[in-house]
């Protein structure tokens, strides 16, 4: 019996030891001189797998600073993960733009990936054939020409968040929310709601954005370092009822537009489109679900801190604002609101929403690429399998395409003669990177140029004296939303009149 337990002990030790053996061999055999002896990019000392890599706070403030300290591109290392963080704009062109084809893979996500969304939310799909049939299918609805159809509808909705400014200012990002939702709803299953409090469909995915936000926050789930932890009864529960909470949102949607169509009153949608193509896209019912379903969480959500990241530039920067008036009281007038076709006429404006979404992101972080070859840059490579992201935030502040990055100050947008710059819009990173970009970018621009136009058309907003703005109160997350704040917001006209043009097509009977 002595020595079953002493035998039972030894190989208890043995395989204590074995484990230890193996962890070690992990965390050595990582690559630490890069491939063909080319070393990996300067980065902080390695970590255990059970480690964050990343910064576990404050994350797109700490890569800047580390982006400071080590260089335009650095690596962290995790056990034998390699994760890769670029940080300026020269690198971020030539690796995630000019190596973009190497980089349209994502990592694994046990957690947002596979837990709470079953493989099948495009933002986070691996490459291959199923990424290839989601892209098409949203792609084709949502490419150049397909969204001017959209501009007359998301004029009218923003012109109803004019009324909702001059009704109730206090509540400006309510208001922002219920326009984007809106938007997005009309042009996902051909809805509008009518307000973001007490639409069922907007207070669910409200709260789905949340589920999905603290997912996928960097180092946020152990199963992603330790898969095997997905496998112990219970771990994964709250993630499974997220995960069907939020599906049968979208299947309840797409089961809607599809009895709609099947009485013939249903309106233009994405989910029509993919309703009457389902031998083209070959998307199973789940898949659709989901990708309407995404189409709607993403376009409601990061419209919104557009819209609001504008707000706060303009209570907070007087003299910017004061320049956009001037060019719209020149171009549009007081008897016309502003309408798509004067875009081309209001660089200051276009100017000063560049300079706000580089001033505040949408997107702080960015989602992470996966590499599936190595790339070499400068003389550092970056490892096939690497995890990459492109920091937004950082990339956003790269002093070198940005002199004082951190003044906010839209003339940096305008050339000489108060014209836009021809190289500049490829320094904006609000939408991602190479074949990952954003499907949604065309009508979230004009979203954000219309709001924007009638916005500052409408009123001077202002910061006040006794509530100052903290402009860096933000959610640590990837898809940052500001916390509230108050302004001030004058109409530039008298208010019956202002009412009255929000309420018919903009002009004076």
């Amino acid at each position: 019996m002595m020595m079953e337990t002493f035998i039972t002990s030894v190989n208890y030790a043995a395989g204590v030891a074995a484990i230890i053996v193996l962890l070690v061999m992990l965390y050595k055999t990582s690559p630490l001189a890069g491939r063909k002896g080319i070393p990996l990019p300067p980065g902080p000392p390695a970590r255990w797998f059970w480690s964050n890599a990343l910064p576990a706070v404050n994350i797109a403030h700490a890569l800047t600073d580390l982006v400071r300290e080590y260089g335009p591109i650095v690596s962290f290392q995790q056990g034998s993960q390699v994760i890769i963080v670029i940080g300026s704009i020269e690198a971020a062109t030539d690796i995630m733009e000019k190596e973009g084809g190497s980089l349209v893979d994502r990592p694994r996500s046990i957690a947002a990936g596979e837990m709470l969304s079953n493989g099948m939310r495009i933002v986070l799909a691996r490459s291959g054939d199923q990424f290839r049939r989601l892209r098409k299918a949203v792609h084709t609805h949502l490419q150049p020409k397909a969204a001017e159809a959209y501009k007359d509808m998301q004029r009218k909705h923003a012109m109803d968040f004019i009324l909702d400014m001059l009704n109730d200012p206090k509540n400006h990002q309510k208001h922002a929310h219920r326009y984007a939702a809106s938007v997005i709803l009309r042009v996902t299953y051909g809805k509008s709601a009518p307000t973001a409090n007490t639409d069922p469909e907007v207070v669910r995915i409200r709260r789905a954005v949340k589920h999905f936000q603290a997912t996928t926050r960097p180092g946020a789930n152990l199963v992603d370092r330790v898969p095997l932890l997905r496998y112990l009864p219970g771990y994964g529960k709250q993630l499974d009822e997220w995960h069907h909470e939020e599906l049968e949102l979208y299947r309840h949607q797409l089961r809607r537009v599809k009895s709609e169509v099947d009485q013939n009153t249903a309106g233009s949608s994405f989910a029509k489109t993919l309703l009457e193509n389902t031998e083209g896209y070959q998307l199973s019912t789940d898949e659709m679900s989901y990708l309407a379903g995404s189409l709607f969480m993403a376009g409601s959500d990061t419209t919104a801190i557009g819209i609001t990241a504008i707000i706060m530039a303009a209570a907070c920067h007087p003299l910017a604002q004061a320049k956009v008036h001037e060019e719209l009281d020149m171009v549009i007038g007081s008897d016309r609101a502003p309408i798509f076709e004067d875009s081309s006429s209001l660089p200051q404006l276009h100017a000063f929403l560049l300079e706000a979404l580089r001033w505040r992101p949408i997107v702080r972080i960015g989602f992470p690429h996966r590499a599936t070859k190595d790339i070499f840059w400068q003389g550092y490579c970056i490892p096939e399998g690497a995890t990459v992201y492109g920091c937004h935030w950082t990339i956003s502040r790269d002093p070198i395409a940005f002199p004082d990055p951190d003044v906010f100050n839209p003339q940096r947008w305008l050339d000489s003669e108060g014209r836009l710059k021809d190289n500049m819009n490829s320094k904006l990173v609000t939408y991602g990177f190479g074949r990952r970009v954003c499907p949604g970018l065309h009508l979230a621009n004009q979203s954000l140029y219309i709001t924007l136009a009638l916005l500052l058309w409408s009123f001077r907003i202002a910061q006040r004296p006794d509530a100052p703005i903290n402009t860096h109160a933000f959610s640590d997350v990837i898809i940052a939303h500001s916390a509230p704040f108050e302004i001030d917001v004058i109409p530039r006209m008298n208010v019956a009149k202002l009412r009255d043009m929000m309420t018919t097509d903009g002009r004076m009977d």
